[in-house]
């Protein structure tokens, strides 16, 4: 795949030396995600009979024989996402491998996906889910990335094998963009705790004020509060979430929400006066905030995969190909 380079000498020589070679082209730069869905696409029109598409990494990072130990797993699971692990050890570029550390950790703490190398490049990809995949938003890195996230919703199991670990002159040939890139991949994560973090502080000050005025004079003085702090949050979370977030056009996400919220707020009402009570802190203002925050830190990550899996869940079209 020609992705607007504008050195095209080696994809001449492909064409004179291996002439089955099929090259597509894009004329100017459109992202390693958006190459990646013209290969698929141009697979799924002209190539009916395909089980899976292989895709590697041109920067010579990944060997043939890998691609084969791939291929030899695929054959046994030609419904699985399979790709090529490796193994970050001292040798391995400071960039990369703080780049694919953090990435591992923060999907498995969000998504309970545990994958050794989110980033790595060889990978071979079961037709069925190459369908999905051509409809995905994203067009650069994070495509990659959306590729393992979107696996569970679709039924996809992700199996990992151990292949050599290459770098070239410390990875120079590389065309990740650190921050540009970074930021890119980490986006959704980023808008989803800004909106969080912003209807948390909304229903924090709300929740003391109320708590405030009503402490001593009802006894159930946090649950009300709970209520009306939550209440005031909602929309602007709500709103938050299905407009930047995940940027849905489902317009049926509403009930779903309201149901979560009323759930979630429930839940941090009870288990907030349960703690209170235990700590024996029912008149402290502080304390009855401070026990609110922890318990809606833990509603916090669970909330994320609901809305991620359930509420926002984006409707893919069967007939995408």
């Amino acid at each position: 795949m020609n992705d607007g380079s504008e050195d095209d000498l080696i994809f001449s020589k492909i064409q004179q030396n291996y002439s089955k070679v099929k090259i597509l082209t894009h004329e100017k730069n459109r992202g390693k995600g958006q190459a990646l869905k013209t290969g698929f696409n141009f697979i799924l029109t002209n190539k009916t009979n395909i089980k899976g598409v292989a895709t590697i990494d041109s920067d010579g990072q990944h060997k043939v024989v890998d691609l084969k130990k791939l291929e030899h797993h695929f054959m046994k699971h030609m419904n699985d996402l399979i790709i090529g692990s490796r193994n970050f050890g001292k040798d391995v570029p400071l960039r990369s491998k703080v780049g694919n550390i953090v990435t591992n950790q923060l999907v498995n703490l969000l998504t309970g996906i545990k994958v050794s190398d989110t980033q790595t490049g060889l990978r071979i990809v079961p037709i069925k889910y190459i369908k999905q995949l051509i409809t995905f938003s994203s067009n650069r890195y994070e495509f990659e990335f959306d590729m393992l996230l979107a696996t569970k919703k679709a039924g996809i199991n992700i199996r990992e094998v151990p292949i050599q670990t290459v770098y070239l002159d410390n990875n120079a040939t590389s065309h990740f963009r650190v921050i540009a890139d970074s930021l890119s991949i980490y986006s959704r994560f980023f808008k989803f705790a800004f909106s969080g973090m912003g209807s948390f502080l909304i229903d924090i000050v709300c929740f003391y004020i109320f708590i405030y005025l009503m402490v001593g004079k009802s006894g159930n003085a946090i649950l009300l509060a709970t209520i009306i702090a939550r209440l005031c949050s909602a929309i602007f979370n709500y709103i938050m979430n299905k407009k930047f977030v995940f940027s849905t056009s489902n317009s049926q996400p509403l009930i779903k929400y309201v149901v979560l919220m009323l759930s979630q707020m429930l839940i941090s009402g009870l288990l907030t006066t349960l703690l209170t009570h235990l700590a024996r802190q029912m008149y402290e203002t502080g304390w009855i905030t401070l026990i609110k925050i922890i318990v809606d830190s833990f509603l916090f990550l669970i909330s994320y995969q609901i809305q991620k899996h359930i509420v926002f869940k984006k409707v893919v079209r069967s007939n995408a190909a």
